[in-house]
C-alpha cells in the first residue's frame, strides 16, 4: 500500500509521549512581536513569550504559512510517490487550512486536506490518529480521513480566559463583553463548536472554573472518554485543580497538562487554559 505522511501546523498540541510514537511534518505559522518576526515558533520559547506579551505594548500578529512553504513541503514529501493528508487548526482563526488547500492543487503530490474546527490539542487528537493509522501502512486515505473526521465529532474543547483583553484586541468576542470583564473581574468559559467560540459560562473569580470543572466531571463520569488534555497559557494553577476533579471520573487516564503554543497565548492572553477530549 501506498505510504501516507502526516501534515499539520504549529498550532496544533500533541503531548510528547504521544508525539515519539509517530512521525509527524509541521509547518509554522510566524508572529510578529515588538516588531520582531518569528517564522518559526521553535525560535521563542513559550514561557519567555508570556512575559514577551505581557511586556508589549500592542498585541502579537500571527501569520499563515505563504503557499511556496505548503507546495515545497508536500513536493518533497511526495517525491517518493507517498500520499499527504495535510490537517490544521480552524479556518475562523486563520487561513492556514485554505492556503493548505491552494497549495494542494499546485503541488505534485496527491495531498488531502482537512480542517479541523479545532486547534491545540483538539487538532492534536485529529493528527495522532491519522498519524498512528498511516504508521501502520494498512489503511487508506479515505480510511484515514474517515477515522479523523470521528475523532472531530467527538471532541470537545473548552477555553476559560482569565482577561477578554486579548480576544477584544484580536476580534474574537464582542467589546462589550471586553469591558464589563475588565472592570468586574469577569471569567469567561467558551465552548469552541464549529469553529466559532460560544460562551458557556461567565463569572468572577476562578470559583466560576471550578463550577464548571465540577459539572463537567459528573458528565465525564458517564461518558466512555479516550483522552483528556489540558494546555495552559501561565495557567497552570487552575489546571491542576481541575486535573484533581476531573480524575474522581478519569482514574485510569493520564490528564496531561501542557504549555500552549505562542499562537494560542496570543489570542487568548495570560492565565487562559483549555480543556479538550473526545469519545470513542
Amino acid at each position: 500500500m501506498t505510504k501516507i505522511k502526516i501534515v499539520t501546523d504549529s498550532s496544533c498540541i500533541i503531548p510528547e509521549e504521544r508525539r515519539k510514537e509517530v512521525e509527524i511534518y509541521t509547518i509554522s505559522l510566524s508572529i510578529m512581536i515588538d516588531g520582531v518576526i518569528y517564522a518559526d515558533q521553535n525560535e521563542l520559547d513559550p514561557f519567555d513569550f508570556m512575559t514577551m506579551m505581557s511586556n508589549s505594548k500592542t498585541l502579537p500578529k500571527t501569520s499563515q504559512p505563504p503557499i511556496g512553504e505548503f507546495v515545497e513541503l508536500y513536493d518533497k514529501l511526495g517525491e517518493d510517490g507517498s500520499e499527504i493528508i495535510s490537517i490544521h487548526l480552524t479556518e475562523k482563526l486563520s487561513g492556514t487550512v485554505n492556503t493548505a488547500k491552494q497549495a494542494a492543487q499546485l503541488s505534485q503530490s496527491s495531498v488531502t486536506v482537512i480542517d479541523s474546527d479545532y486547534i491545540d490539542q483538539g487538532l492534536g487528537f485529529q493528527v495522532y490518529q491519522a498519524a498512528k493509522m498511516a504508521k501502520e501502512q494498512k489503511y487508506s486515505v479515505s480510511e484515514i480521513v474517515e477515522a479523523v473526521e470521528y475523532v472531530k465529532e467527538h471532541t470537545q474543547l473548552y477555553i476559560g480566559v482569565a482577561t477578554l483583553e486579548n480576544l477584544v484586541k484580536g476580534g474574537r468576542i464582542g467589546k462589550l463583553v471586553g469591558a464589563v470583564s475588565g472592570f468586574l473581574n469577569m471569567k469567561l468559559l467558551m465552548q469552541l463548536k464549529d469553529g466559532e467560540l460560544e460562551v458557556v459560562s461567565k463569572g468572577r473569580g476562578n470559583k466560576t472554573f471550578i463550577k464548571w470543572a465540577k459539572e463537567l466531571e459528573s458528565k465525564l463520569s458517564n461518558m466512555s472518554i479516550e483522552y483528556l488534555g489540558m494546555s495552559e497559557a501561565s495557567g497552570v494553577e487552575i489546571c491542576e485543580e481541575m486535573k484533581t476533579i476531573f480524575k474522581q471520573a478519569l482514574p485510569n487516564l493520564t490528564l496531561p497538562i501542557v504549555h500552549t503554543t505562542p499562537l494560542v497565548a496570543t489570542h487568548t492572553g495570560k492565565g487562559a487554559f483549555a480543556v479538550m477530549f473526545y469519545t470513542d
